[in-house]
């Protein structure tokens, strides 16, 4: 006896094949939305930005090491230059050849191999003796953290909703102060013992929880529709995205951006108006950040106190201040930026550094005292304060909101290699200035920097809060501000 189905015309049994695949893929679609977390994305964020963390710990963490491995491998001026410079000749390295390696890779897997080397590379830092090879691991920790500076922004941006990119990029730079923070406490902890090593090697913890972190998190979605695996973009937008609907619509602005970005060459950045504005701001932003003298001041802080009399725990324990107002002002300047905007924010903050570059200069000329060192790390306090709730937030946002999409890629790497090769020149010749200047010519040197920065922001950087990028795009276009 035939059986039922066989009696059914084949064209009605197409059609019911058809129905039944639909609503399966309706409830494929539906099971996928609904394996959702709310936290994934948040999650992911805080594990990637733990390369933040460890930024700002070597960042912070060489400035009390410096204090002990100077008399234990008897390092000239050039040698503790060189101990902190090297890192950020790796650091410059990491960042030139990081696209490359984070475009064939991808975010996500480039992130498991920064990781990876930073952990090794803190780990022979601290238990090798050779002070050669002490360097090697020095610069292998600066290709790890020059690398994270890129991919880490890159792929929070990459996985995070529209509507909270701005706050979850931001997790950046508030673990950047959080690790230099971290570091001040941890190098006042071993101080008692000058334990250095220590010091340096206890940035594997955080290493090895971002490694194991990592394992668990999606690829970035993007990256995935630029090597043509839509189908595995669909799918992870489908895990991170409250609806169906949300995860198509972005893919389809995904794809079409890449269209775009891959017309783009290096010479046609500048033949557009708009975006060789873009390049120039980024650049003169970054530019001002290192010459008005952060980073010199964060490696060498516990060398200058001490030598303006600080014992060597007091000068640590100073720098714990410093770094805590670096921390508490970061959280600040995330608070304004969207309410004072990002042009006074950024004018009004430098002009205020400037001023406390000045005044630590002269508080050098004035004879040594208990009331002169309170005021030397009270102005300390001060700059490291006001500078991280202006130009240190603005150096990643600025870059990112000036340029298009169709560039940003590939344009913004102008502003972040001037950061890190003016960080590393700067590195290598502070101890050298003060030498030959003294501190207050070297203070005074970074005001002026720090004035001719905000004279050339007055003159060039827009207005970028409450307008889309579209908006600001047009707008450096005709040459407004």
């Amino acid at each position: 006896m035939p059986s039922d189905l066989a009696r059914v015309p084949a064209q009605q049994r197409r059609t019911g094949e058809e129905m039944s695949t639909q609503t399966s893929a309706a409830v494929a679609a539906t099971r996928t939305v609904s394996t959702y977390r709310g936290g994934i994305v948040i999650w992911a964020s805080f594990v990637a930005a733990l390369g933040g963390l460890l930024f700002g710990y070597d960042t912070g963490i060489v400035s009390a090491a410096l204090l002990y491995v100077t008399p234990e491998y008897h390092l000239s001026e050039f040698g503790q230059q060189a101990f902190v410079a090297v890192l950020l000749a790796g650091a410059v390295v990491g960042v030139i050849g990081g696209g490359p390696v984070v475009d064939r890779l991808g975010r996500r897997n480039t992130l498991l191999v920064v990781a990876g080397v930073y952990l090794l590379a803190a780990l022979g830092s601290s238990l090798i003796g050779a002070l050669p090879l002490i360097y090697v691991s020095r610069f292998l920790l600066g290709l790890s953290v020059g690398s994270s500076s890129l991919v880490v922004p890159m792929y929070i941006a990459e996985i995070a909703p529209a509507r909270i990119r701005g706050r979850l990029v931001s997790f950046n730079q508030l673990f950047v102060a959080l690790g230099i923070f971290v570091s001040y406490l941890v190098g006042y902890a071993f101080a008692p013992i000058q334990g250095w090593r220590w010091m340096i090697g206890l940035a594997a913890v955080p290493a090895a929880i971002m490694l194991v972190g990592l394992i668990p998190l999606p690829e970035s979605p993007r990256w995935l529709a630029a090597r043509n695996r839509v189908d595995d973009a669909r799918i992870v937008l489908g895990r991170i995205r409250r609806t169906a609907e949300e995860a198509k619509s972005e893919l389809g602005e995904i794809t079409h951006a890449l269209g775009e970005e891959r017309a783009v060459s290096l010479r046609s950045l500048f033949t557009t108006r708009g975006v060789r504005r873009g390049i120039i701001i980024g650049v003169v932003v970054a530019a001002t950040n290192q010459l008005a003298g952060v980073n010199a001041i964060l490696y060498y802080a516990p060398t200058m106190l001490k030598q303006a009399g600080f014992g060597d725990s007091s000068a640590i324990l100073s720098s714990v201040g410093i770094g805590g107002a670096f921390l508490l002002f970061t959280l600040l300047g995330l608070l304004l930026v969207d309410v004072l905007g990002r042009r006074w924010l950024l004018i009004g903050g430098t002009i205020i550094v400037a001023a406390a570059l000045a005044a630590i200069g002269a508080l050098y000329l004035v004879p040594q005292s208990t009331t002169t060192g309170a005021l030397l790390v009270t102005g300390l306090i001060v700059y490291e304060g006001v500078f991280a709730a202006s130009l240190g937030i603005a150096i990643w946002l600025v870059n990112s909101e000036v340029l298009p999409n169709r560039v940003r890629g590939k344009a913004q790497s102008f502003g972040t290699v001037t950061h890190w090769g003016l960080d590393l020149i700067i590195s290598l010749v502070v101890l050298t200035v003060i030498s030959s200047l003294s501190a207050t010519g070297l203070f005074w040197a970074f005001a002026v920097f720090a004035i001719a920065g905000a004279i050339v922001m007055f003159k060039i950087l827009p207005e970028t809060k409450g307008r889309s990028l579209e908006e600001i795009e047009f707008s450096l276009e005709r040459g407004d501000r």
